[in-house]
């Protein structure tokens, strides 16, 4: 049996700008700081390879999930900055296949360090490599990833959970590079343990004390962004809280020390300054999620020192509300239904993504090898006003003099509809449906809400009807639309399910597809799992999504496809 292929290129394009940082460590500890700064001496005595790349996020942290915890959202450019400065077990290359990092090999059934026991239960076998270092200078061992798990699957700390926990039976090591998980059932991306998706190592050394002595304080240590000791190819040299992060190349990482020396990344929320910084040529390169499609377009034109690169990533989706929704018709499927047959989604692509996307009608991204097999299993809602009318009016409402449809009492049928000021897409897209809604007879009130209350994880976890967001759309990310990850005052609203919708039997399909080993039994099973979320319509799509990044000339080895798993190799000309 080999390791079944479930990586989607999509995924791989959200790191599609990280490649452009290269960069180095501050370590603040003076116990550490000695070895930090001998590690880039040799960065800052060429200076001859240094970019300044820019990102529309404001970075509170350098930890994607911790990023999470703080804001209540992912930053733009946080996962892009996190992939150079950590390191898993294992990465993705460009095209979805993973590749050994920090291991020596990724765990397959071939070189037996995957195995499938007789019981259903199995195996999955690291062994680190000899010469993994954290940027302090200490090996990674063993020890490390033991103290990972507990961190991960202590329930103390919400925001490093992952329901895959929850199928290892046990994590043993048998010396200070080889360890071997214990599943309690078959799990298809059981290599993914202590990689971005399922874990990053943590350093033992650095974080057992904090964590063991105030488990409420441990997400707001400086480790996580001025003292950030990582294993990857880049090192923090300085952190600026609302500035920026200046990034170095590490002498000794595991692959070879990266041929750029220096990057800083600035924090430019506003992509009108940020672009004017990149045709100025003060910014080489711009990272994550920010600039639109239509800036990249332009960026031909008015950017002859650099070019847009482009790759899948994502899609524009809209959360309906399912715990104590107003107006309550929200959680009444016909109203969802109607909403969906309401939008002309090909023209809002024609006026906003320049044609060049397709429309949402499932999950899954179209560039994933799996999409061909269950685009069928997907219910399509192409624009259908006269279908829309009919499920209103089957609900009670009737259409008054205004245009605007209105329940027995005569009250308004009204939602509202939220989304941040962060993403030019998500913005436009939200006043266009709420135009669309109001011209299909529902009073929907477009609403930018701020950033400091975006913040607030409690409040925005109520919204009341509806939330629009550029989100990921990778396989990996279906668990997170599991009851588990729910935001919830038990877990202090920390989760991704932002639906909150919570139904053991959608539940169990997730479940089914992340345990069904042959392809054609989990083909399948992924099938019904987007039959269920398009015919409850637990999520609503409307168009898929790029991620443009701006790019130097002079750097080379960035493309579209790139998830950043050879970020020591990137040049500049």
């Amino acid at each position: 049996m080999t390791r079944p292929n479930l990586r989607l290129s999509a995924i791989s394009a959200v790191v599609l700008a990280a490649t452009l940082i290269a960069c180095a460590a501050p370590p603040s500890r003076t116990d550490r700081g000695a070895q930090a700064a001998s590690s880039g001496s040799s960065a800052q005595a060429s200076g001859s390879k240094r970019i300044v790349a820019a990102i529309t996020g404001d970075l509170p942290v350098l930890n994607n999930k911790v990023i999470r915890a703080t804001l209540a959202y992912s930053a733009p450019g946080g996962a892009e900055v996190e992939d150079l400065i950590t390191d898993g077990l294992v990465d993705l290359d460009d095209q979805g296949v993973l590749h050994a990092k920090l291991a020596e090999a990724v765990p397959s059934t071939e070189n037996g360090l995957w195995r499938v026991l007789p019981d259903g239960r199995m195996e999955t076998t690291w062994k680190i490599r000899e010469n993994a270092r954290w940027h302090d200078g200490n090996p990674v061992t063993t020890d490390d990833l033991l103290f990972t798990m507990m961190v991960v699957r202590d329930r103390d700390i919400p925001l490093f959970r992952d329901t895959t926990y929850e199928l290892i039976e046990k994590v043993e090591a048998s010396d200070a590079r080889t360890i071997t998980a214990t599943w309690n059932q078959p799990y298809i991306q059981a290599d993914l343990l202590f990689s971005r998706d399922l874990g990053l190592p943590l350093p033992k050394h650095i974080l057992e004390a904090p964590y063991r002595e105030d488990k409420v304080a441990f997400s707001g240590i400086p480790y996580w962004n001025s003292e950030f000791i990582g294993a990857g190819p880049f090192r923090v040299k300085s952190f600026s809280l609302g500035t920026s992060v200046t990034l170095a190349a590490f002498d000794n990482y595991v692959l070879g020390r990266p041929k750029i020396d220096e990057i800083e990344v600035r924090f430019i929320p506003d992509t009108g300054t940020l672009l004017a910084n990149v045709f100025s040529g003060v910014v080489e390169a711009t990272m994550g999620r920010g600039i639109s499609l239509e800036q990249a377009l332009q960026s031909k034109e008015l950017w002859p020192a650099g070019q847009p690169l482009m790759g899948p990533n994502s899609w524009i989706v809209i959360f309906p509300q399912f715990l104590d929704p107003t107006p309550t018709a929200v959680g009444d499927v016909r109203f969802r239904k109607a909403l969906m047959y309401a939008l002309d989604r090909q023209q809002m692509v024609d006026t906003i993504q320049a044609g060049l996307i397709p429309v949402a009608h499932a999950f899954l991204n179209p560039k994933d090898p799996d999409f061909p097999a269950i685009q069928n299993d997907a219910v399509r809602y192409d624009y259908d006003p006269r279908q829309a009318a009919r499920l209103i009016e089957e609900m009670g409402q009737t259409r008054a003099a205004d245009g605007l449809y209105r329940d027995a009492s005569g009250q308004r049928l009204t939602a509202e509809i939220w989304t941040s000021g962060g993403l030019d897409i998500q913005v436009k897209s939200m006043f266009s449906t709420a135009d669309q809604w109001k011209q299909a007879g529902v009073d929907a009130e477009p609403i930018i809400v701020a950033p400091q209350r975006w913040n607030d994880r409690e409040y925005v976890a109520k919204f009341p009807a509806f939330r629009m967001n550029r989100q990921p759309n990778s396989l990996t990310n279906l668990k997170s639309l599991q009851t588990a990850q729910t935001p919830l005052p038990t877990n202090n609203y920390v989760g991704q399910n932002y639906s909150r919708y919570m139904n053991p039997e959608f539940d169990a399909l997730i479940d089914r597809y992340f345990t069904t080993i042959p392809k054609a039994e989990r083909t399948r099973a992924l099938g019904d799992v987007v039959r269920h979320m398009t015919d409850q319509l637990t999520l609503m799509g409307l168009y898929y999504d790029v991620q443009p990044a701006l790019v130097a000339n002079r750097i080379s080895g960035v493309t579209p496809e790139t998830s950043g798993w050879n970020a020591h190799l990137w040049e500049i000309r």
